[in-house]
């Protein structure tokens, strides 16, 4: 079967289904062929060639070139030219990447491919432009030592300047055509001296070059790097896009851009993007110069005033794109001597604000259902509305004390405060040393991808809003400013000019990705506007808070599992039920001793040398555990709230610096020796898989019972104040269905002789536990998975140590990824089914949830919701996208 698909008006092979086998760009050419878009000519070689070159010693296969000769031959006969030129207009044509999910920047791209010193003269006759033709050939020779012959880009880029500075321009096309033959030649002599080799003149050997560093970009750094963090599969592979070219150099009445059929940064309808007069594609988003806009009705400059027909032509393609994808395009496009040409078209990268209202007004515009609408939305994306905001009353301040060092383009929503780091290697070496860092380059490349990873916010001298840093910031949710001319960058000395000022590396500055302003020095933050919305519950038309409520709603009318919360205060409890928790999955009782006013008695109760002094100690701390599970019951009200016994080693609650003990020692009446004698009686070699857990409940059962009587006398309160109060008891670190037996006949006394009906159920965390799972269903009401523990039991991995070789595992592809963030599905995950599966064939309501940090992790929650529990519980700000998930994997199932 062929791996090479046609494209053009009359004959087009694929369409925009195929996107594994054509990768995103060649499945959206071929289908914008099917609708009569105007676009140039190609073919696309799919996807499985690129597995298969690399699986072949990076060779391609006999048959592979034998078919792109075919479709070569195809190409020239449909535009009447042919590659090297001769008796025929010379073919020119552009090799682009294209894997099946936008992998912005991190390939390869050449343009002008078929160029060379006989090639070069028959296009400056054909068109009678001859700066024009040189000026291609400049280019092709530039991107090809870059790409291909894996030549330094900055070298290129030196000599082009010298090349500006020697006629006195400041850009590349204002340099003449005696200038651009020159610098053909310098070009030329640089290759044979570095290279060894002289630039290759015939097309054939160029295209073959081509198309074989494009599949290898598939594996080089920045590649792998943006794959994994974006948790894409190494095996897809790329396409490769040959594709006849169009020029937007030729002149005044010719440029190229790149447009959104809706503003990604707000979502607001209508075409948002920038072009460039006589540049070609990648002046756009290479950032190199600042583009104009292409809707702005106060520029005489915007593509709206300048050329107002191509500009309608524009407008009337988004709106026929959008209609059929039912998505925001991202187009890129070329103006060539005024006729519109399309490149590309995709769905478009956007920040969660974005998401949110475009899957709100796509279904109000009734192009969506509501199905539709929640799968468009990627669930870790909605981690950015609750980014926080700069102290607006701190930021005036700062301005007010003259700190404002100047304004860019607000490319990325969001305030970022953190050091200056001019360089990847040092935003990522400064982050690593736990410092929040601001990446400063005057523009930033694909090799930036692993700087931009590891920083809270991005800052550019050069580039528009549909920069190669504006669009990765967005995917990522980083705050970004681009285009802030006034500053410069001056990596010799290591430093920044701005605002009149001059700052190191190293020094802190501040970025509002919203408003594009950057100033001097820290500011603090403040909550995020949609959570202070709401906190008021009162929602304008077509807010923000509007969009997100309405969102919560679809989701609570199609999931299936729930979404609970872990929450120790008040304040977490309320912020998880306004992001639309349904209850607590986990309360973990052991934070709220270590409070002022109660540690000291929970240090008393672990020193007391007999049963009455440890009672008296536990009885002054019962009033404090009941007032802390009253407030979490009026926050919760009617919702269930599932309480952890005491759960750590008691020697954590202990001090372990001298002063401390001393001061514990005074106030107990003891002396600092017999405290230190007894904080070494506690210590383990092994802590958790020590004394802790139902141990704890089994050999000093007040301790529990203490904890289930505080329960009683706040479910007591708060329903005798019309509070539904929902307790669940759980008891943690249970192996046998005989200690939850033990466990149970010690405190349900208390549950009985109050008159309540409080369910009692256990943590599933030792792997002991979900083998017997079946046996233990027969005491317990309900299961819920402590993952972060069954982890660490079961792969015998401690989540405190393993930071020292994990991150190597995961690189060398050992784990695909990191088992404390997304279960382990083959392993630990098969303990959850089987556990699962065991208790329900005991005792079939019995409920099941899970309360680890795998809660919140959208992989995991699919994977739970094939196995069938019943919730899932993830910190407060994981709750939406929990929710999310959670909905994405019924609608999944469903389909």
């Amino acid at each position: 079967m062929s791996d090479v698909f046609r494209f053009s008006k009359t004959v087009t092979d694929g369409d925009g289904t195929m996107r594994d086998l054509l990768g995103g760009k060649g499945a959206g050419l071929a289908e914008m062929c099917r609708m009569g878009v105007p676009v140039p000519p190609g073919f696309t070689i799919g996807t499985r060639s690129c597995i298969s070159y690399i699986n072949n010693n990076h060779q391609l296969e006999d048959g592979l070139r034998a078919e792109i000769e075919k479709n070569l031959t195809w190409l020239e006969q449909e535009l009447g030219k042919k590659l090297g030129g001769g008796d025929a207009a010379p073919l020119l044509l552009s090799v682009r990447s294209g894997a099946r999910v936008s992998m912005p920047g991190m390939m390869d791209t050449i343009l002008n491919l078929g160029l060379n010193r006989d090639t070069v003269e028959q296009l400056a006759n054909a068109t009678g432009n001859p700066r024009f033709a040189y000026d291609s050939y400049r280019r092709f020779i530039q991107m090809y030592s870059n790409v291909v012959l894996d030549l330094s880009h900055s070298d290129f880029e030196n000599m082009l300047e010298d090349q500006r500075e020697a006629e006195g321009v400041k850009i590349d096309s204002d340099i003449s055509l005696d200038g651009l033959k020159q610098l053909i030649a310098t070009y030329k002599k640089f290759i044979k001296e570095e290279h060894g080799q002289p630039f290759p003149e015939d097309p054939r050997d160029q295209l073959w070059g081509a198309i074989n560093a494009v599949f290898d970009s598939w594996n080089n750094d920045r590649a792998i790097l943006y794959r994994k963090i974006n948790n894409i599969a190494d095996n897809w592979g790329t396409a490769v896009n040959v594709q006849s070219m169009v020029f937007g150099n030729m002149g005044e009445s010719s440029g190229t851009g790149v447009c959104f059929s809706r503003n990604p940064s707000t979502g607001e309808p209508g075409p948002y993007g920038e072009y460039l007069r006589n540049a070609q594609g990648e002046d756009v988003v290479a950032g190199i110069r600042t583009p104009n806009k292409i809707d702005n009705p106060d520029d005489p400059e915007s593509m709206a005033a300048h050329w107002p027909e191509v500009y309608q032509q524009l407008l009337d393609t988004l709106v026929v794109l959008e209609k059929h994808f039912k998505d925001m395009q991202d187009t890129e496009f070329t103006v060539e001597d005024g006729k519109l040409f399309l490149l590309q078209t995709r769905n478009g990268k956007r920040t969660s604000k974005a998401s949110l209202r475009i899957a709100i007004d796509l279904y109000n515009e009734g192009l969506i259902d509501r199905i539709e609408a929640i799968q468009k939305i990627v669930p870790d994306s909605l981690s950015q509305l609750l980014a926080s905001e700069f102290d607006q009353e701190a930021k005036q301040q700062l301005l007010k004390d003259g700190r404002l060092l100047g304004r860019g383009l607000n490319a990325g929503p969001g305030a970022a405060t953190g050091v200056i780091a001019l360089s990847a290697e040092k935003a990522v070496s400064m982050s690593e040393e736990g410092l929040p860092v601001i990446l400063v380059r005057e523009e930033t490349s694909p090799e930036d991808i692993a700087g931009m990873h590891a920083s809270t916010g991005i800052l550019t001298q050069r580039g528009g809003m549909t920069s190669h840093a504006a669009v990765v910031a967005r995917g990522m949710g980083k705050p970004c400013v681009v285009g802030c001319t006034v500053m410069t960058v001056h990596y010799e000395s290591s430093t920044i000019q701005m605002g009149g000022r001059r700052l190191k590396e190293g020094e802190f500055i501040s970025i509002d990705g919203t408003t594009g302003e950057v100033l001097e020095g820290k500011i603090p933050t403040t909550s995020s506007p949609l959570l202070r919305e709401l906190e008021t519950g009162q929602f304008e038309a077509g807010s923000q808070g509007e969009q997100f409520a309405k969102l919560m709603s679809w989701i609570d009318d199609i999931a299936v599992m729930k979404v609970r919360t872990n929450a120790d205060t008040p304040a977490d409890a309320r912020v998880a039920r306004l992001l639309g928790a349904g209850g607590i999955g986990l309360c973990r009782t052991e934070h709220m001793f270590f409070g002022e006013d109660r540690i000291q008695n929970v240090r008393k109760m672990i020193l007391a040398h007999d049963e009455e002094s440890r009672i008296e100690a536990l009885h002054a701390l019962q009033p404090h555990q009941e007032q802390d599970f009253y407030e979490l019951f009026r926050e919760m009200d009617g919702l269930p709230v599932t309480i952890r016994l005491l759960d750590p080693p008691l020697h954590e609650f202990l001090p372990h610096e001298a002063s401390l003990i001393e001061s514990l020692a005074t106030n107990m009446g003891l002396t600092p020796s017999a405290v230190r004698a007894r904080v070494r009686d506690l210590e383990e070699s092994n802590p958790m898989l020590g004394h802790r857990g139902c141990r704890l409940g089994i050999s000093h059962p007040t301790i529990y019972r203490m904890q289930v009587s505080a329960i009683v006398g706040a479910v007591n309160r708060a329903r005798a104040e019309g509070v539904d109060a929902q307790p669940e008891v759980m008891v943690p670190l249970i192996g046998t269905k005989g200690e939850l037996d033990h466990v149970k006949r010690s405190i349900e006394p208390i549950i009985r002789e109050s008159g309540l009906e409080i369910p009692i159920g256990t943590m599933i965390e030792i792997p002991r536990a979900a083998l017997t799972a079946d046996e233990i269903a027969e005491s317990a009401e309900f299961f819920s998975f402590g993952t972060n523990d069954l982890t660490q039991c079961g792969m015998g991995l401690s989540r405190d140590d393993s930071g020292s070789f994990l991150p190597l595992y995961i690189d060398a592809g050992i784990y695909k990824r990191d088992p404390f963030k997304s279960i382990d599905q083959k392993g630990i995950g098969r303990l959850v089914k089987m556990a699962s599966e065991a208790g329900r064939e005991i005792k079939p309501d019995i409920k099941l949830g899970v309360c680890g940090e795998h809660g919140g992790d959208p992989d995991s929650i699919r994977f739970f919701h094939q196995v069938g529990l019943d919730y899932v519980s993830c910190s407060p700000y994981r709750v939406p996208i929990a929710k999310l998930a959670a909905a994405q994997a019924g609608i999944e199932e469903r389909a």
